[in-house]
């Protein structure tokens, strides 16, 4: 592994001094309250995947993350994740891309991410394959689905899925494995866990489309444990393991620290 630099003053600050120590610790926690949610609901533990999401964290401390046993990441930006992958391309990381493309980033998409979590248009489809064939690879893809309905969220509208799913077989380089959704910002417990539900009861119409659609990435710091409830098979998590980030978005729930 790559010796760490060491920490700037700004991210002591932030991550603290042996950020390695506290991302274990938080791991453990995470891990402990996504089994304590499956348990509650009559799941196994095993049937939730933690994507830990690594936005706006330095490429410097993302190796004290790798330290502590985090080596898949998920970024929301392609630039940043380029950035970082280029400084850590020695390390075994798997990256997903888990936030809204612009159709001329693909090629640099299909050069390194594993997976992508917001496929959400035909044009994009057909702009990812087209690259993916050309780099010779398949790539894991999650349909978006605005599932809250606002207007500030990407994803295909819930009526649109089954019309833009019957399409997929037209795209042989992508892998499609699920859907996946943003929930309303509310500390209205039932409405964030309507938009789960919907995701849910539209990923059982959509399997009877196309088979291999069967896992749903929903669920961040602040509600994943309602997302497992409601069946997530992938939770996205970032600053109940990383801290909150220095960005206007810092608490994704309104009514209490991420950290809890």
């Amino acid at each position: 592994m790559p010796a760490s630099p060491d920490l700037l003053p700004d991210e002591i600050a932030r991550f603290g001094a042996d950020p390695a120590a506290a991302f274990a610790a938080n791991l453990t926690s995470v891990q402990e309250r996504i089994a304590a949610a499956c348990h509650r609901c009559g799941r196994s533990a095993g049937e939730v995947r933690l994507l830990p999401v690594t936005k706006t964290v330095p490429a410097g401390v993302l190796l004290r993350a790798y330290a502590a046993g985090i080596s898949e990441f998920g970024e929301n930006k392609l630039q940043e994740a380029r950035d970082k992958r280029d400084i850590l391309a020695d390390l075994p990381i798997r990256w997903s891309i888990i936030g809204h493309l612009q159709t001329n980033k693909v090629k640099y998409l299909v050069r390194f991410a594993a997976e992508f979590h917001a496929l959400d248009s035909p044009r994009l489809a057909d702009e990812l394959n087209r690259r993916l064939d050309a780099e010779g690879r398949d790539l894991d893809v999650f349909v978006q689905v605005n599932t809250s309905g606002e207007a500030s969220k990407y994803g295909l509208a819930p009526c649109d899925l089954v019309p833009f799913i019957e399409r997929l077989s037209d795209y042989p380089r992508l892998k499609p494995r699920g859907l996946m959704t943003l929930a309303i910002f509310s500390a209205e417990t039932g409405r964030v866990r309507g938009c789960f539900r919907l995701l849910r009861e539209l990923r059982d119409r959509a399997i009877r489309v196309h088979p291999d659609l069967t896992e749903l990435s929903m669920g961040m710091s602040g509600d994943f444990e309602i997302a497992i409830e409601e069946g997530a098979t992938v939770v996205r998590v970032g600053q109940a393991i990383f801290g909150a980030r220095p960005t206007t978005d810092r608490f994704y729930w309104p009514h209490a620290s991420v950290d809890r």
